[in-house]
């Protein structure tokens, strides 16, 4: 129960109180309740999305979008923005790009990013929802979050001491692989639109994870983040002209 407690407390801001301080195992074993995580967030907006269904559709897509902000706490998007501001201002160098994303400050290109990202998530949001096609709200979260799986079991982490570093260390590497294939299975099940999104989220964390290894050599935790809100702009948006 502590592993999906870690979680729920790292990747949500629901109230969660854990007994004692986690152990570095307990941390990498959270790492299994990932996509655990994304379904119940997504199960919260298919929810709110029932409940709004007679509110005028761009009020509907705000409110859906807004608690998906809210219930993450926006810290993904966080990651996006430190990545965003040191893939530019780090001209290519791996230290500078580093450091860059310690600073706690946001550049334009940071607040320009989160603008795009937000304003594709909202759009996809308000067609999709027009549609009815509410199993994307499960889906999206779900893949955002089980692509982080793919990124620590394939991928070096490179800032020793940082949030991932106990997650890519301890985590049970099989385990992670048996849970990556139930994500696979799951989404095929649900038929076109699983298969869809399973390519878009292959695709998008390919480039992804290919950009990181060429600047920084592996990941951190703010790409790991900048990942997931990628993962889940490119699902929705893809599933939205699909």
């Amino acid at each position: 129960m502590q592993p999906f407690l870690i979680a729920l407390q790292f990747l949500t801001c629901i109230p969660v109180r854990l007994r004692g301080m986690p152990e570095p195992q307990e941390v990498g074993r959270s790492l299994l309740h990932y996509p655990l995580i994304g379904l119940l967030i997504g199960g919260v907006l298919w929810l709110l999305a029932l409940l709004t269904a007679d509110a005028a559709p761009p009020l509907q897509a705000a409110l859906v979008l807004t608690l998906w902000v809210g219930l993450t706490g926006a810290l993904h998007l966080d990651g996006l923005a430190d990545s965003a501001d040191a893939w530019l201002g780090g001209f290519g160098d791996r230290e500078r790009t580093l450091a860059i994303m310690k600073d706690p400050r946001s550049g334009p290109i940071a607040v320009t990013v989160l603008m795009l990202v937000l304003l594709l998530k909202f759009v996809a949001l308000l067609a999709l929802l027009q549609n009815g096609d509410l199993l994307a709200l499960l889906i999206a979260p779900l893949l955002g979050r089980g692509a982080l799986l793919g990124l620590f079991l394939t991928t070096a982490y490179v800032r020793p001491g940082g949030l991932g570093d106990a997650l890519s260390a301890h985590m049970p590497r099989s385990s992670v692989r048996f849970v990556l294939m139930a994500v696979v299975v799951g989404c095929l099940m649900t038929g076109e639109m699983g298969f869809v999104a399973l390519l878009l989220t292959i695709g998008t964390a390919w480039l992804a994870r290919r950009s990181m290894n060429h600047r920084l050599g592996g990941t951190t935790g703010d790409t790991a983040g900048a990942l997931l809100e990628l993962v889940e702009c490119a699902v929705l948006v893809g599933l939205a002209l699909g």
